[in-house]
């Protein structure tokens, strides 16, 4: 088509039509799953519309089955429903549209549902989504909190009134979406990325009542789960029942068990608060006046004690002592002095008597040569020789007679 058109010659549009659907009828029958976003059974018409949308993203197309078709499952679906139809793509030329035209139509069992989310559950914590270490603690007083919950919803009117009656100052940024139905898990992460923007949003509570299995699918989109994980503000999951667990719940940095649950999980009690104040100001004043009182005590029992008592008695016991140990000590030096003394005189006088002088004082006299040599023996002079004699009186010169 692009060789054969140009400004001059263009293709009508009828043509175009046509060749879209030459295309199109190329494609045979497909199996094609999707959720009933809406579903219009006029009274007598042989025709069934129905609008099929994709779960996990903004896609939808219309789907045509004649009423004998429809009728097969008419009592088992309805908007919302999740199926599975054997269709073949049809352009209507005139209209320039696609449908599916449907042959067949299968409903996507529990059983079937359940081993979908078991296996997106096991892909995502392979990526680590559900990790602990990754979860965020919850703000002890949030500046605000984001709520996104069903317009008009119990769950809404429970979080609401518990966390006022809890903390009456708590502020909300709510964000009312559908909690059900093929738009609901968009609708909820787009909220959920609003309200982690928000600059005082400290943490954002997703809450819903409880439902089927196929009312919380919105709750378990992929879509939804990588938008919280990827969130920066702490995300608390309040979905349904304490039984329910939509994969929200694993990736949640909290999991309540219910909307009432979220409420008192968010925001502290301001009674439980005060009273925890008090408890902790009586706890500290006992705690101050019991350890003022045991210093106290301590104190005066330091100051009891003799040394403080009477400071200086010890001073003056120790002065006696020193008195009496000055007296000790001159005693026993006297003593020693004394003995000392008596030694001396008594070794004097064994000197004196043993000295050569008092030989001398006895009538001795000793006789010495010339050269100074005491003369012991007669032989030792001859006659004439000059002696000095030395007596105790003094000294004189003497002279050897011939003998």
């Amino acid at each position: 088509m692009a060789n054969s058109s140009s400004p001059e010659a263009p293709v009508p549009v009828g043509k175009v039509s046509a060749m879209i659907g030459s295309w199109i009828d190329r494609l045979g029958e497909v199996w094609v799953e999707g959720q009933i976003a809406q579903l219009s059974r006029r009274p007598g018409a042989g025709m069934v519309f129905l609008t099929l949308r994709d779960s996990e993203r903004d896609v939808s197309l219309t789907v045509t089955c004649f009423r004998s078709v429809f009728e097969q499952v008419a009592e088992a679906v309805q908007e919302g429903s999740r199926i599975i139809v054997r269709a073949k793509p049809e352009w209507y030329t005139a209209r320039g549209t696609l449908s599916l035209r449907v042959s067949e139509i299968r409903l996507v069992g529990l059983g079937e549902l359940l081993a979908r989310l078991e296996q997106l559950k096991r892909k995502l914590g392979a990526e680590g989504l559900f990790d602990a270490d990754r979860k965020r603690p919850l703000p002890f007083l949030p500046r605000c909190v984001g709520l996104v919950t069903g317009r008009g919803s119990a769950a809404e009117r429970d979080v609401l009134e518990n966390a006022r009656r809890r903390w009456p100052a708590v502020r909300f940024e709510v964000r009312n979406v559908l909690v059900q139905g093929p738009s609901a898990a968009a609708q909820v992460a787009a909220a959920v990325r609003e309200l982690d923007e928000h600059p005082e949003v400290d943490v954002v509570v997703v809450a819903r009542g409880g439902g089927s299995v196929e009312d919380l699918l919105p709750f378990s989109s992929e879509d939804l789960v990588r938008t919280v994980a990827a969130a920066r503000t702490p995300v608390v999951s309040a979905i349904g029942h304490e039984p329910d667990q939509p994969l929200l719940d694993f990736v949640a940095d909290f999991r309540a068990s219910t909307p009432t649950d979220a409420a008192k999980r968010v925001v502290p009690d301001v009674g439980e608060e005060l009273a925890r104040v008090h408890q902790l100001r009586d706890r500290a004043r006992r705690y101050v006046v019991g350890r003022v009182e045991r210093e106290l005590h301590g104190l005066e029992g330091v100051r009891s004690r003799p040394v403080l008592a009477a400071p200086h008695r010890l001073v003056e016991g120790r002065a006696e002592e020193l008195t009496a140990l000055v007296e000790r000590s001159r005693r026993v030096l006297g003593h020693r002095l004394d003995h000392a003394q008596t030694d001396l005189g008594h070794a004097l006088a064994r000197v004196v008597a043993l000295s050569p002088l008092a030989t001398l004082q006895r009538g001795y006299a000793v006789l010495q040569r010339a050269d100074g040599t005491v003369v012991t023996d007669p032989a030792q002079v001859a006659a004439g020789d000059g002696l000095h004699a030395r007596v105790a009186g003094g000294g004189f010169e003497v002279t050897v007679d011939e003998a």
